[in-house]
């Protein structure tokens, strides 16, 4: 069957090594309903109890700086707007690449997050900020597949992608069919997850990174979160994404700590590690600290490197940078000290 084409009850559905490997060779739609509805469900006050828990875990002076610093490491720098321009990309890109040009310790951002037709002036802005090419250390992420609805036909949300791809995207960020999801057809949901990672496939061979947006604030219970994560994983993506930051509730701590659960089940399970990346309302350096324990403490602090976890935030930078200042000055700069996106 072709990637492309999507599902009935009785069809096979579209390779993804990961799920025959789990599920096996009779991988149809039957057994992946199976399969996701046999996952344990979610125990939501225990779930709570332990977020409430991880969030009041405080980080010792002494450690302040490396959390700061590697909450700029983890960041996706997002620009999402239907006003976003060229001009605007290009000044993100210098932020990104030099965030707080007073200092020239301050370390660059995971990536760039933008709409598919602004990646060429990324690309072209992070290729210009170095004379040996493109800097390797900050990636260009585009949201696709009709983000952030997702309502188009599979063909238009494959020409998002591959348009993207072939534009110099490092990463996409592609919306789940909630609507297809909450009605039970996962069979259709994966197909379009496999087609959608097949066309992030480059010219060489290799793959652009797939982070698969859940929209948790969408699916309702929790239970839902963990069925589409497993689901998102088993289909080939690389990231579990919680928002597009479009809806609310985005990111929260209890959703992102059983996203977190499910890639530590994952892992002892095949010993892959997928990534994770909370998006939306994350705005403070004292809130991103908590999702940097929760991280430590549920799949461990190897996890905290770019190709494993990130922070999709616009305004969160900023936060971060004065809290920064404040611990090499010791004062507050106040916000006329970095600039606003």
């Amino acid at each position: 069957m072709n990637a492309t084409t999507l599902v009935t009850p009785r069809q096979a559905l579209a390779p993804a090594q990961r799920a025959v490997d789990l599920i096996g060779t009779d991988l149809t739609e039957k057994s992946l309903k199976l399969h996701l509805e046999g996952l344990p469900g979610v125990d939501a006050v225990g779930l709570e109890q332990r977020a409430a828990g991880l969030g009041t875990r405080s980080i010792k002076t002494t450690s302040k700086a490396w959390a700061l610093d590697t909450i700029i490491k983890l960041i996706d720098l997002t620009t999402l707007e239907g006003a976003d321009t060229p001009g605007k990309v290009r000044s993100l890109v210098a932020k990104a690449v030099n965030p707080d040009p007073s200092d020239p310790t301050t370390p660059r951002v995971a990536a760039v997050c933008v709409y598919g037709d602004m990646v060429p002036a990324a690309v072209e802005a992070l290729g210009s900020s170095w004379s040996n090419g493109k800097d390797d250390g900050i990636n260009v992420a585009a949201v696709a597949t009709a983000f952030p609805s997702g309502r188009a036909s599979l063909p238009v949300k494959l020409a998002d992608t591959a348009d993207a791809v072939a534009n110099g995207a490092d990463e996409i960020d592609m919306v789940i069919d909630r609507g297809a999801f909450l009605s039970g057809r996962y069979g259709l949901v994966f197909d379009q997850i496999v087609a959608v990672k097949e066309a992030c496939r480059r010219e060489d061979g290799t793959y652009a990174h797939l982070k698969v947006i859940l929209e948790t604030g969408e699916l309702n219970t929790y239970d839902n979160v963990r069925k589409a994560s497993w689901l998102a994983i088993l289909a080939g993506g690389d990231f579990i994404k919680t928002s597009t930051g479009k809806v609310a509730p985005a990111a929260t701590l209890p959703v992102t700590l059983l996203m977190l659960e499910v890639v530590r089940d994952w892992h002892k399970l095949t010993g892959e590690r997928i990534g994770v990346k909370p998006a939306g309302g994350i705005r403070s350096s004292k809130d991103a600290i908590k999702y940097l324990v929760t991280v430590a403490e549920t799949v461990g602090e190897e996890w905290l490197q770019p190709h494993l976890f990130r922070f999709g935030a616009s305004s969160l930078l900023n936060d971060v940078l004065l809290q920064r200042q404040k611990l090499t000055t010791g004062r507050y700069s106040g916000p006329d000290y970095v600039t606003i996106d």
